[in-house]
């Protein structure tokens, strides 16, 4: 009697291990901004009073629960004496890449804000350059709806280059109409505000700040 052969197993297919999921940036940015408030000495509720805030929503921004409008992220960033787009990039790279020049290629990842402000702007730094810097260059997605009571106005000048889509900006009582390839400079310390007209719109807005000032920056 010849005996049967077993039918060999199959076996499954090792399973490959989860990808880490990608930390969110407005939840970096939390973190990073409770790091740099420890290193200052400063309790949640110091900083609060500081910055003009109130210590609960301070507390949800540093949770990750709360997305910042850029103005608020600029007042807190005051207070601490560093910049506010130090708290979008890891500035331990930022410190290591800057010898007196900064290169972000296109492919490279960028932290992005999304829906940062009462307007709805979504934003990102543009370089790896935020510790010490009077330059701060953002690439800003323009709502298409904006408040009509809520205007901007911070120390130094704002630069706004339009790269795609239309925009209307106003500049305290002038409005502008701008299209790809038009650039406006203004003093910032004068009311502004702006939004896409039709569609999406994009600019690189480059924001000079005076060393130490602060304010609703947008």
């Amino acid at each position: 009697m010849v005996a049967q052969k077993k039918p060999a197993r199959k076996t499954k297919p090792a399973t490959q291990p989860a990808a880490p999921a990608e930390v969110p940036a407005h939840v970096e940015l939390g973190v990073r901004l409770r790091q740099r408030r420890l290193e200052a000495g400063l309790t949640l509720a110091a900083l609060a009073d500081e910055a003009g805030f109130g210590k609960a929503y301070l507390s949800r921004i540093e949770n990750g629960k709360k997305v910042p409008p850029i103005g608020s992220l600029a007042r807190i960033a005051g207070v601490l004496g560093i910049e506010a787009a130090s708290l979008l990039t890891d500035n331990t790279r930022a410190q290591q890449s800057w010898r007196g020049v900064s290169l972000v290629k296109r492919a490279d990842k960028r932290p992005t804000v999304m829906g940062g402000s009462a307007f709805g702007y979504d934003y990102l730094s543009l370089t790896d350059a935020t510790t010490g810097r009077a330059l701060q260059p953002f690439l800003f997605t323009f709502p298409d709806k904006v408040d009509k009571f809520v205007f901007f106005e911070h120390e130094g000048e704002e630069m706004m280059h339009v790269l795609t889509g239309r925009v209307e900006w106003q500049v305290g009582m002038d409005k502008f109409i701008l299209e790809p390839g038009d650039t406006l400079h203004f003093d910032s310390r004068i009311p502004h505000r702006g939004h896409a007209l039709v569609g999406p719109a994009t600019a690189l807005v480059v924001i000079y700040s005076p060393a130490g000032c602060d304010g609703n920056l947008a």
